[in-house]
């Protein structure tokens, strides 16, 4: 497909305007819209939600009071990523899988990457086996930046913190990560599937031999001082214990 110039500017970005009998040169639109979709391509967003937004999220539930906490979540989310200095400069999204957290999520860094921040999206395992991988004399770029780009990206988004096996090195890493993060007020948008005493979650269950049950959590998963840290700069956002939302949303398309 042929590229197509801008017949405002002739593909320079600046466009001539007569004003006052003067001539001069002014930015022209077609710059902002360049510089949006430059970010959207190395957003790294997965095609599975690229098509992710406030606008589409499904709010529906078998309960009237799940929707209107839906709603209220969405809400809270989309102010966050529409305000200009936030309190706190990232956000944690905590529930279970299908809770509908990357969603809202992805729908948070758009709004940011229109806003005119770079933004990077990462699974967290995937993160961490580039880091992994860039030891390896063999790496390549992508993995070399990886470590990098969750450093110093205007805003990290990632997902599904915390789901991967725990050692030291694993800690060691995602601390250095949020705790760069924080000191700097780099915004930070993660999700977890881990509960949080702190999140509203219950950590032991009761079973019908009277024995107790405990939950792994995210400091167990990411260690104290990544958890301590995360919450410092993050506003913690509960998601309601609704149906799956992938089956949720397969059904009504």
């Amino acid at each position: 497909m042929p590229v197509q110039t801008c017949p405002n500017c002739q593909g320079t970005g600046w466009k001539i305007v007569e004003s006052g009998g003067a001539t001069g040169a002014q930015r022209c639109d077609c710059r902002d819209q360049t510089l949006d979709l430059h970010r959207r391509e190395h957003s790294r967003i997965p095609p599975n939600y690229r098509d992710a937004s406030f606008d589409n999220f499904k709010c529906e539930a078998r309960q009237p009071e799940l929707e209107s906490q839906l709603r209220d979540v969405m809400l809270m989310v989309r102010t966050y990523a529409n305000q200009t200095d936030p309190k706190r400069p990232g956000l944690l999204l905590v529930g279970r899988p299908g809770s509908g957290k990357t969603h809202l999520a992805v729908a948070a860094l758009k709004i940011l990457l229109t806003r005119g921040f770079d933004g990077v999206f990462y699974n967290y395992q995937e993160l961490l086996n580039k880091i992994i991988a860039s030891y390896r004399p063999e790496a390549g770029s992508g993995e070399r930046e990886a470590y990098r780009e969750a450093m110093d990206a205007e805003v990290l988004l990632l997902d599904d913190l915390g789901a991967n096996r725990v050692n030291e090195w694993v800690q060691d890493t995602i601390t250095a990560i949020i705790t760069h993060r924080c000191d700097n007020r780099k915004p930070l948008i993660a999700t977890t599937n881990l509960p949080d005493v702190d999140a509203g979650d219950v950590l032991g269950k009761k079973s019908a031999d009277g024995s107790v049950d405990y939950r792994r959590t995210l400091a167990d998963h990411i260690g104290e001082r990544a958890r301590s840290r995360l919450f410092e700069m993050c506003r913690v956002i509960k998601m309601p214990w609704v149906d799956d939302y992938r089956v949720r949303t397969r059904n009504q398309r």
